[in-house]
Parts: structure tokens; C-alpha cells; sequence
């Protein structure tokens, strides 16, 4: 993939920016230079706009049928291309190749449930009042939908919202993180290989509140769909206030260990879930609530856990964690940690920024013990390879720390009594709560987000949850006489 900093994709053709800057991309392996990439001005933003606002009155006439078989054509083009677009977001992201890989595959089948999901978009007809009445809702698309991506997923959670969104009839303009730019300008090829008219998918590189301001605020787009930080989220809230949103914002757990947990497969799962990515997904255990009686020895499993896991180059095979993928996050881990440590937190395994390592962005997977309220850990969502410790002593006190908190997104809940489980599914103030398995389990067509009250984000992602939301409902009614 050579574009000498030609990385925008508007109305169907590769361009540059003659407003923009180019600027070297480089790997958090080990700082390499790995490509070009446009850090664009808003004139690109507002062109990929006009393309899509040209195209969509086209796309949204194709029939459903017709546009479920381009989903699935999409869905086989990425596999075909899965291990050239998995070890690119290894190199660019820094996720190992075997978690990359998985992805890529997640994102092929996210197009082929868009597929199976947009032929059953049914409306409904209602009863009424009046005899001489007859209604009827059917779903139609938005129009022109801006996206909003991170980097800790730049292949997947773009399907998320582009799959729908393309199914269900709107055209896209998609602004994805700077620092992943390049596999997301790959996985926009793939697409096109499956013949997709041009205009319909747009992708726009550069910073945030430059070009993915313009595409969220301007009123070419008809809704807005965002994963990424609150304070993000807070800002395209605004920005684009009036249109549709779905915004997926972050988490912060918790994890709740009971005293009758089977703690070999709790630990197996938390230790999954803190580590994965180098602990950069939202639906991480980075908060993990642990029972008195069994605190010590689950502590003691999560140590070697965590010293089991393998840090290196993600390229190698046996390798099972990377870099971070940036200097912000990695900063952010390394002061989340040493406040924890300042307040009386001790770290049992990891905890600092190996010696020797390829380049500054590699963090030890870390397990923190006596770990505080108030510890900004506990508050804050850290996004790195750390297992912080809290204890309680009751199931009130699990409650009363688990409400104690900002996010609202995913929680898991270790404990052998179906009934305390099902009060927990009940009383946890997350949008998910999963019973004895990892926090970041989640399936593709499964409802994903946050909770009324929190700031994790608003509206679903997953299966037909999107495809509905990415749709306006229309309302008919008739008169017989």
C-alpha cells in the first residue's frame, strides 16, 4: 500500500490535501517509520461530505436484497485480505499478530451480519382508534452518517458502525485515530474491492478536532456515530447537537470476586481481561472488587498471571503482549500506577516500564494490591496492562464502591450461587454485566453500552441494536373508506 500521502478516500478516488501537512507514521514497536499519512484540513472534510451527500440518494434506492449481497461481498474481500490488513495493525497499532488476526476476522463477519440482519428490518402495522385507519412504520436510512473511530480496535469497531450504517442504506464519511490511520486506509481498499459506488464510503485522515470536528458538526451529516474517550464524546455532543447519536464511551469495570468464586477460572478470565490489548479496551478489568476471604489467594493467581505473560515484539511468535499504542496513554499508565503505589498500593507483579524494551511504550503487565478508594485508578479509566485490588466485606459494600464511580459500560461477576448473580445483574449499574466470564466477553450482534446516569456513552452498538439506531423509523398512515 504506497500512497505518498494521497491517504483521504472521497467520492471514490485516493487524494492528498493541498491545505493539510504530511507527516511520517510511525510503529509503537519500535518507533520505526512505517508511512505517510495526510493530516488534512476541514476543505477535506467538507469535500468527502458533498461526495456523500451526492452519493446517497443512489444507495439508499438500491434494494435491500442488493445492498445485504455488497455487505457480503465486503465481508469476503476483508477475508481475503485478512492476514496482509492483520499484520499491518500489528505494526501500526501493536496488538499481537494472533489478536490482530482475530480482529481482522471479527470485522469480515461484522459485514456478513450486517448481511443476514438488514433483510429482516421489519416495520409494523398498528391498530387504531379510528375505524377508517390504517398505519403503518417502516425504517429508512439517515442520510449521511459521520464516524468517529479510536485506535484500540481501527479495524473492528469502524465495522461496528460502517456495516449498518452502509446496509441500512446511509453513506459514510469516517474520520479514524491518527495513530492507526494506515490500517484503516487498508481496510477501506478491501471494501472497495467488493465494488461499492463511489461516494458512498468516505475516509478522512487527520487530527480530531480538525477534520472530525468538521464531520460531526457539519450540517452535511445527518447523524453521528463515536467511540472514543468522555471527554471526547462531551465535545461531539455538543458539536453535533440536534442530530442522532451513538456514543460509546469508556468503562472502568467493575470486576466482582465473591467469596464463593471458583477463583482458578475467575483469575484465568480477569487476568484475560486486564491484559488483552495491553489492557487498552473499554471493557477491561482495570477495577477488580475482591471478597476479604479470598483476596490473598486470588492475589496470589493474578501475579502469576500476570508474570506468565509474554512482553515483546508482537511480530514474534509466543509473544502475547505489545506496546502501548501511544505516549498519552502510556503517561496515563504509568500516573494512574504511581498514584495507586503513593497511597499505599503495593505492586506485586510489574508496575514499571521494562529496561531494554524496543521502544518507551512498553509496560509491564502489573498487579496492584491494597489499592484505594482513592486512587485515581479507581476512578479514572487507565486503558493499560494493570489489575488493581480493592477489597470488600460484603455484598453492600460491592454495591455501594461499584455505584461509586463515573463509567457505566461492562461488569463481571465471579460467584457460585445463581441467586446472588442474578441480584447482581440486577443491581450492577453497567449496561453488561457477565457472570463468571471475562468483562470483555461480547459477541457482534450482542447490544453494547452504557447506563442511563453514567458517562459511558449513549444508544447501542451491535447487530440489529445498530442497525435500527443507524435508521429513521417512518410513520404511514392511511385512510379507507
Amino acid at each position: 500500500m504506497a500512497h505518498n500521502g494521497e491517504t483521504n478516500f472521497i467520492g471514490g478516488h485516493w487524494r492528498g490535501d493541498p491545505q493539510g501537512e504530511t507527516r511520517p507514521q510511525h510503529s509503537p514497536i519500535d518507533e520505526s517509520a512505517i508511512g505517510l499519512l495526510c493530516w488534512s484540513s476541514r476543505q477535506a472534510a467538507i469535500d468527502a461530505i458533498a461526495a456523500a451527500r451526492a452519493a446517497q440518494p443512489g444507495w439508499r434506492k438500491v434494494s435491500t436484497w442488493d445492498r445485504a449481497r455488497t455487505m457480503r461481498r465486503i465481508g469476503d474481500a476483508i477475508t481475503a485480505k485478512r492476514q496482509e490488513l492483520a499484520r499491518l495493525l500489528t505494526l501500526e497499532q501493536g496488538k499481537p499478530y494472533a489478536e490482530a488476526y482475530f480482529e481482522v476476522g471479527k470485522s469480515a463477519d461484522g459485514f456478513k451480519l450486517a448481511a443476514d440482519l438488514v433483510k429482516y428490518l421489519e416495520g409494523t402495522t398498528i391498530p387504531t382508534e379510528d375505524p377508517t385507519k390504517r398505519v403503518m412504520t417502516f425504517y429508512q436510512p439517515r442520510g449521511v452518517y459521520a464516524v468517529v473511530t479510536p485506535w484500540n480496535f481501527p479495524v473492528n469497531i469502524p465495522v461496528e458502525y460502517i456495516a449498518p450504517g452502509l446496509a441500512a442504506g446511509n453513506s459514510i464519511v469516517w474520520t479514524p485515530a491518527p495513530t492507526t490511520s494506515l490500517v484503516a486506509m487498508a481496510l477501506v481498499e478491501a471494501i472497495q474491492d467488493a465494488d461499492l459506488p463511489p461516494g458512498i464510503l468516505n475516509l478522512v485522515t487527520g487530527a480530531g478536532n480538525v477534520v472530525g470536528d468538521e464531520i460531526v458538526s457539519n450540517p452535511g451529516t445527518d447523524a453521528v456515530g463515536f467511540t472514543g474517550s468522555v471527554a471526547t464524546g462531551k465535545i461531539i455532543s455538543q458539536r453535533a447537537a440536534g442530530k442522532p447519536q451513538i456514543m460509546e464511551l469508556g468503562g472502568n469495570g467493575p470486576v466482582v470476586i465473591l467469596d464463593d468464586a471458583d477463583l482458578d477460572r475467575a483469575a484465568a478470565a480477569t487476568a484475560s481481561g486486564s491484559f488483552v490489548n495491553a489492557g487498552q479496551v473499554c471493557s477491561s478489568s482495570e477495577r477488580i472488587l475482591v471478597h476479604r476471604k479470598v483476596y490473598d489467594a486470588f492475589a496470589g493467581r493474578m501475579a502469576a498471571a500476570a508474570r506468565a505473560v509474554v512482553l515483546g515484539d508482537p511480530r514474534k511468535e509466543g509473544v502475547t503482549m505489545g506496546p502501548l499504542n501511544n505516549e498519552g496513554v502510556a503517561r496515563k499508565v504509568a500516573e494512574h500506577v504511581g498514584d495507586a503505589v503513593s497511597r499505599g498500593a503495593t505492586a506485586i507483579a510489574g508496575g514499571k516500564f521494562p529496561k531494554g524494551a524496543l521502544s518507551p511504550l512498553y509496560f509491564e503487565p502489573t498487579v496492584l494490591t491494597g489499592v484505594t478508594r482513592d486512587a485515581i485508578i479507581n476512578s479514572e479509566e487507565t486503558f493499560g496492562p494493570v489489575a488493581p485490588l480493592l477489597v470488600f466485606d460484603s455484598d453492600e459494600e460491592a454495591f455501594e464502591i461499584a455505584r461509586d464511580n463515573r463509567y457505566g459500560l461492562v461488569s463481571s461477576v465471579f460467584t457460585q450461587d445463581i441467586d446472588r448473580a442474578f441480584r447482581y445483574v440486577e443491581e450492577m449499574p453497567t449496561g453488561i454485566v457477565n457472570i463468571n466470564d471475562t468483562s470483555n466477553y461480547w459477541e457482534l450482534h450482542i447490544p453494547f453500552g452504557g447506563v442511563s446516569g453514567k458517562d459511558s456513552g449513549t444508544g447501542r452498538v451491535g447487530g440489529r441494536h445498530a442497525l435500527t439506531a443507524m435508521c429513521d423509523l417512518k410513520t404511514a398512515t392511511f385512510t379507507v373508506r
